[in-house]
Formats: structure tokens, C-alpha cells, sequence
């Protein structure tokens, strides 16, 4: 079953609020299409609200009658064809959505220092979950997390595997991608609060006060907007005898002309050239977007190193540290280290099925990923091994939920989570009663 199945469909959270993932021709909004000039290509995004991108191409919001995959492709591409990368460029910009091209020359993250007023700040001592249990690298550790989607959850995914508190507070007005949540927010407890009113800003600062670590997965100024940026909760925090580690990621990074707009992770493999290396990969001569959200989850790694990074550095010098880190970053990373050998591309074109290799430029990232799995599970039918997998039943779906075990271990200590995955605002926004599922633990 995939994540439109009705039967998965009715155990998840509906937070697609705007139907952007819901309705297929929305869905299509974003996706990359060949322009007027033949051999260019743009990636136009709907986000999470598809109705934007649509008009700006002289498409309505919502067509009824457009259910066919490869139709819709084709009435979106037809209207796409109409202007060339250069004016999608613009009227993305004037929109403020996602799209676009641009060239990088930053390391994958960045840590700089926030305040030196307050003192070292020693990792707590905190007891095991189970007596059985060994400790873990930051239990402790609270971690507030204000994101959405994928790449932000995974930086608080991996905080939450080494043992952190975390609380990921997203708002009940805006629209998150339902499924996402499944493995997103594993080992969490999630909440909703409107940080527009005064009853929410009171409850998130009350949490605040005692946080060690925020995340923040809004493109740059959105949180400063609400008064919650990284200098704005320096101040906020000012005299409570410790600093705070502010992590931050999004898809261009924080410097350059297109550091304020919004992206994903399609859009950043389409402007660094992943995307590219993806099509000439197939024996094609145009882009193809590469299976998985590999570059949100390594993203979501670079943002995790840069708060351990940040933990480690407030232990031994004290002050408030700054993380950065982007899509684009990563991808930026990634190529920079060389693609496979030819030798090696032979083998994989060999060992997998042709029909991944039948894709082209205007299939989308689910048509991708499900070729793509579906050879993987002929091809390499071990990475699907039980003994690679954990599962337990999830409270908050109301089902048996599977993830993958962690690929890290580390001497002495336990990398693991504490609880299964819940939908967005489960959970009370308080720092009390976190419960221990020792089946998680231990299975």
C-alpha cells in the first residue's frame, strides 16, 4: 500500500490543509517541465499551496476533470512551454514561491558564535531510561523544533535517536504533508501552538525557558518575524545562566540574493545540478529528480552535527551558538565529492530494472521513488531484511508502525528511541511526562 491507499490515508493526521498533496493535478504543481526553448527546464513548485504556481501559468486552482497522471502532465508541461526559465525565474519571485537556479560556495554547515556572556553549560547527568539500558549521548538535552516536511524533522529525528527531549511545535494553520509524519516524528512529542496569539507566544516562551536547543526549518526571517530568531531568543533568555544552540535550515542558505525564498528538496537538486547528473546517469540529456529525499535527510544530518557541534562548544566555552546549514549546501557537498566510476554506474544500469530507466524529466518524484523501490526490492531484496527494521504500535496512528534501525553505534552508549512516532499535535506542550516504551528500547 503507498501513502494514497485509503486504508493508510485514514490513519494519518490530515494536515494537508490546502489539498497540495491530496489532489493529483495539485500535486503536479510541482515538478519539473521543459520550457519554451527546447533542451531548458524548470522545476516549478506548488508547495503547500498549489493554487499559487497553477495561476501564475494561466492554470486553474482546481481541475475536476484532470485525474490521469500523464494528462495532467501534459496540460501542466503544455502551459509550462508557454515562457522560458529566465520569466518562470521571475514570476516564481514575484510569487514567492519555490523554483529556480543558482550556484553556491559554502561548506555544508556552519557554526558561529550568538553571546560569550553565559558560563560553560556541562551535559546533564541524567539516569537511564531502563535499568538495562545504557545511557545515551544527550539525554537531557531539550530540544524545541519548529519545522516542517522533512529535512527540519530529520535534524530533530536524529536528536531524539541520541536520546534528546523533543518537542517539534508546529502550527494548527498551516499545512505539513501527513504521511511525512510517519517517520518524521519518531521518538518526539509533537504539539500545536498558533505563535500569532498571546495564549500560544506565553506557552512556547514558557518552554523556551528551559530549552537547550531550537530548531528552526522556516525560510530565514519567518521566526524572526514572530520575534523568535536567534538574537531575539538570546535576549529573550538573557540571564538564565545558560546559553542556547540555534540551528537553522532551509533550501538556498543565508547568504546571497535568494537566501529569503522558499525551496525543496526537487527545487535544490534541479539548481545545483544533482538533478542533471541523475538524467546523463540514464543515458539521457536532461535532468531527472533523483529517487528518496536523500539530500532532505542529509541535510537533516549536516543540521544534527551542527548541534552537537554547538552542545559540545556551550560545555566547553559557554556562550549561544548559531548553526546553519541548506539543501543546496548539501548538494553542493555531495557533487563536490565525485560521482561513481564508470564501472560502477555499468553495474547498478545492469543489476536494476528498465523500467526506471524509462523515466523522464516531467515524471514525478512519486512516479521515481516507486520504480526505484520496487527495483530495489527485486535487485537487493537484503536492505528489506526484519533484522535491519524495528516495529511497535503506534498510539497516536492507531497501528503497527515499522522504521529502520539505526545505522550508528557508538561504544558505551545506546543510539535508539524512546517512543514510536505520533501525528503532529499529540502531545500537551509541557516538558513533563515523557513516557518510556520499553518495546522501543529494547526491540
Amino acid at each position: 500500500m503507498n501513502k494514497q491507499h485509503p486504508d493508510v490515508k485514514s490513519k494519518l493526521k490530515d494536515t494537508d490543509l490546502l489539498k497540495a498533496q491530496a489532489i493529483l493535478y495539485r500535486r503536479l504543481s510541482a515538478n519539473l517541465y521543459e520550457t519554451k526553448i527546447a533542451g531548458e527546464y524548470f522545476h516549478i513548485h506548488g508547495s503547500l499551496e498549489a493554487g499559487k504556481t497553477l495561476n501564475m501559468i494561466g492554470l486553474e486552482a482546481y481541475r475536476p476533470d484532470l485525474t490521469d497522471y500523464r494528462e495532467c502532465i501534459d496540460v501542466i508541461e503544455k502551459h509550462v512551454k508557454q515562457y522560458t526559465a529566465e520569466e518562470l525565474e521571475v514570476m516564481n519571485a514575484e510569487i514567492s514561491q519555490a523554483g529556480g537556479q543558482t550556484l553556491l560556495n559554502l561548506p555544508p554547515w556552519q557554526l558561529d558564535r550568538l553571546q560569550d556572556d553565559s558560563p560553560p553549560c556541562p551535559f546533564p547527568d541524567v539516569p537511564c531510561a531502563t535499568p538495562t539500558s545504557k545511557p545515551q549521548a544527550l539525554s537531557g538535552i531539550r530540544v524545541l523544533e519548529l519545522c516542517r516536511i522533512i529535512a527540519g524533522p530529520a535534524m530533530g529525528r536524529t536528536l531524539a535517536e541520541y536520546g534528546a527531549q523533543v518537542i517539534k511545535v508546529t502550527s494548527p494553520n498551516l499545512s505539513d504533508v501527513p504521511f511525512f509524519q510517519v517517520d518524521g516524528n519518531t521518538g518526539k512529542h509533537t504539539t500545536d501552538l498558533d505563535l500569532k496569539t498571546p495564549s500560544g507566544r506565553a506557552t512556547f516562551e514558557e518552554l523556551l525557558n528551559s530549552a537547550d536547543v531550537i530548531l528552526d526549518g522556516y525560510r530565514p526571517g519567518a521566526l524572526e518575524r514572530l520575534g523568535y530568531g536567534p538574537e531575539q531568543i538570546v535576549k529573550l533568555l538573557k540571564g538564565r545562566g545558560k546559553g542556547i544552540v540555534y540551528v537553522s535550515e532551509d533550501c538556498f542558505g543565508y547568504q546571497g540574493e535568494w537566501a529569503g525564498r522558499p525551496g525543496w528538496q526537487q527545487i535544490a537538486d534541479c539548481v545545483t545540478g544533482v538533478a542533471w547528473a541523475q538524467g546523463q546517469f540514464m543515458g539521457l540529456d536532461e535532468p531527472v529528480v533523483p529517487p528518496f529525499p536523500m539530500s532532505d535527510y542529509g541535510t537533516g544530518c549536516m543540521g544534527a552535527i551542527a548541534v552537537l557541534t554547538g552542545l559540545y562548544r556551550r560545555a566547553k566555552e559557554g556562550g549561544s551558538w548559531r548553526g546553519t546549514t541548506s539543501l543546496c549546501q548539501y548538494d553542493v557537498f555531495l557533487l563536490g565529492l565525485g560521482l561513481y566510476g564508470e564501472d560502477v554506474k555499468a553495474k547498478v544500469k545492469k543489476d536494476h530494472d528498465d523500467h526506471f530507466f524509462e523515466l523522464r524529466h516531467a515524471d514525478s518524484v512519486d512516479e521515481v521513488g516507486g520504480r526505484a523501490l520496487k527495483s530495489m526490492y527485486r535487485a537487493h531484496p537484503e536492505l528489506f531484511n526484519e533484522k535491519n527494521m524495528q516495529k511497535t504500535y503506534s498510539k497516536g496512528f492507531k497501528e503497527e508502525i515499522r522504521w529502520c534501525r539505526s545505522p550508528v553505534t557508538i561504544e558505551g552508549l545506546r543510539v535508539g528511541f524512546e517512543r514510536a512516532s505520533r501525528p503532529n499535535g499529540y502531545d500537551a506542550p509541557t516538558w513533563d511526562d515523557w513516557e518510556i516504551e520499553k518495546g522501543v528500547i529494547e526491540g
